[in-house]
């Protein structure tokens, strides 16, 4: 069997690394792993793989992938791969979990606690005013003791909110299928379903919003749901950009409606540098680091390694994207392949 690995990155921790394949290659002795180098070289190893691991697959591949069974991403959102194809050709695609959540709940954190005592006020004004002591004195608030609302909380959510609570804060969850009530034991103090969500953010003094990318999400947050949030909260997007109405959130902030608001990602990547939201002092722009970890591709690694232990054993898949009803079996052997 033959895996091809396109792992290149500019960010070392992004980037499939020696140790990476020797930890492959000692578990895993019968797969042949065929590192991409680029493009052109993409298109000559698939033509002979049956699993690509990989950050994105462009469409045109399929064209000569004629052994492919499965794409294996190590993110944990698929809006970037080509599911449609995918699907059509009988190939599995698969996701990546349980290890994004950490760095994400440390981002969220650090924006929370940047707007609740100052810190963002202060950086912007230590090298204009001498002192800015009644500015923070009259926005600061008190993150023990508030609430936060998580809309789209699965997985990540609750390492969100774990944090969130050992910070003191008590935690709404709003997703489309509530957990089992016999579940183990959460961070969050009350789950609302979809239909109750503006129950849950009429609650908050901070809003997460951790929705993906699909068509009943796109501009989810818009002029009502931001109206039904209590003045003065704080909104911070670390999910998609396509789920927030941008000119909605910009009237929010311009009418003091929201304090503060912290976008980790944006409709535009990057948003133009005249783009309301760039200039606004209550704004504070992350370029997509919510998922910066060093340990980030040595999780990703492990969890492709257990999933093609399941591959090879005919077990079901971790993180399955596309339908289940396509059945995963190891291509077929031609003589002198």
């Amino acid at each position: 069997m033959q895996v091809a690995i396109d792992l290149r990155s500019d960010h070392g921790f992004w980037a499939f690394a020696a140790r990476h394949r020797s930890l492959l290659d000692l578990r895993f002795p019968t797969v042949s792993l065929v590192e991409i180098a680029d493009a052109r070289h993409a298109v000559q190893v698939l033509r002979t793989a049956e699993a690509y691991f990989g950050w994105r697959f462009a469409p045109a591949w399929f064209s000569v992938a004629s052994r492919l069974r499965w794409i294996a991403s190590p993110a944990a959102g698929v809006d970037h791969l080509p599911l449609h194809e995918a699907i059509e050709r009988g190939v599995t695609v698969t996701r990546s979990f349980g290890f994004h959540g950490t760095p994400i709940a440390e981002h969220v954190m650090g924006l929370v606690l940047g707007f609740a005592r100052g810190l963002f006020v202060g950086m912007a004004r230590q090298r204009t005013d001498l002192w800015w002591k009644s500015d923070i004195a009259a926005s600061f608030f008190d993150v023990s003791g508030a609430t936060m609302t998580i809309v789209g909380c699965g997985s990540v959510g609750n390492d969100v909110a774990r944090l969130a609570h050992a910070c003191g804060m008590t935690v709404l969850g709003v997703r489309r299928t509530l957990p089992p009530t016999d579940s183990k034991p959460s961070p969050i103090t009350g789950w609302f379903d979809a239909s109750r969500v503006e129950e849950a953010l009429a609650q908050a003094k901070v809003v997460v919003n951790l929705l993906p990318a699909a068509a009943d999400t796109m501009r989810f947050f818009d002029e009502r749901r931001f109206a039904t949030m209590p003045r003065g909260a704080v909104f911070i997007n670390v999910g998609r950009g396509s789920t927030v109405d941008e000119p909605a959130l910009t009237a929010a902030l311009a009418h003091g409606h929201l304090a503060g608001c912290g976008l980790d990602v944006t409709a535009r990547k990057p948003p133009p540098m005249n783009d309301p939201l760039r200039q606004h002092p209550r704004v504070v722009l992350t370029p997509k680091t919510s998922v910066f970890s060093h340990r980030y591709m040595d999780h990703a690694v492990e969890f492709f390694a257990d999933n093609l232990d399941r591959y090879l054993t005919g077990s079901p898949l971790r993180g399955l994207v596309t339908s289940p009803l396509v059945a995963i079996q190891p291509a077929p052997t031609t003589e002198g392949a």
